[in-house]
């Protein structure tokens, strides 16, 4: 059994060496099993799929073990050789058996396509969604400036440097990142849940995550930032002053 069935079934001990019962119909007395070994949790039908309490036993119990089998087999030799060598080995046994084989990573990464798919897409909205976020805040800050032409040329006539007028423009663009910072890093908390239901293994409160994608965006923004604050210390006072 698993590790999973033994926490149901017998609380966390050691369930090795111990009997447990399996309840039948009417007509049929209780089947015992004894216990002769444990496993780790593993997924049975899928990757998504939470551990589930699972019992083995061997094919030479089943009253009714059907037409089928399933078998795992790990091999260094090329596929197409060792599908020939096993359909002979098969074909020794019983002519009329067939065999249908399949390699583990490819069901593993067919399982995961629609994951892959999502994860793709929400990539490419990511990648669109940061560049208008760096568009818009390049336009607001242009705009901002032009709107205070006039005061920026005040402040230099009055002997503000350069490096003053950038970093009022600066200031200005950090306020507005850290309010859009504030409010998306509450939206992608709240839209991760969500899409951790539709991406298989995806965190969605993951620390490394959200700090990189914070400092992507912050480092973008204020080079983009950075262009329309060079321009505006770059105005002559008596232009700037012309412009009203």
């Amino acid at each position: 059994m698993n590790e999973g069935f033994a926490r149901m079934i017998f609380h966390g001990k050691n369930p090795v060496g111990r009997l447990f019962r399996r309840e039948e119909s009417a007509n049929k007395p209780d089947t015992l099993f004894l216990v002769v070994g444990l496993v780790r949790n593993t997924k049975y039908y899928e990757l998504r799929e939470d551990f589930r309490p699972i019992a083995f036993v061997p094919e030479d119990q089943d009253e009714d073990p059907g037409s089928g089998g399933t078998f795992v087999l790990r091999t260094n030799a090329p596929l197409g050789e060792f599908y020939h060598a096993a359909e002979e080995a098969v074909a020794e046994i019983h002519p009329g058996l067939t065999v249908d084989f399949k390699v583990l990573t490819a069901q593993i990464k067919d399982s995961l396509m629609r994951d892959r798919l999502m994860a793709a897409l929400a990539g490419a909205f990511g990648l669109l969604a940061g560049a208008l976020a760096v568009l818009g805040l390049y336009g607001v800050i242009a705009y901002m400036v032009a709107r205070r032409r006039n005061e920026i040329g005040v402040r230099m006539a009055l002997g503000a440097s350069r490096g003053r007028v950038i970093a009022l423009v600066l200031r200005e663009a950090v306020l507005l990142l850290v309010i859009g910072l504030t409010l998306g890093m509450a939206l992608a908390a709240w839209a991760g849940q969500a899409a951790a239901s539709l991406v298989y293994g995806m965190t969605p409160r993951d620390p490394l995550t959200l700090g990189g994608a914070v400092a992507l965006l912050a480092i973008v923004a204020l080079f983009a930032s950075y262009g329309p604050a060079w321009r505006a210390s770059r105005l002559q006072p008596m232009d700037a002053l012309r412009d009203e």
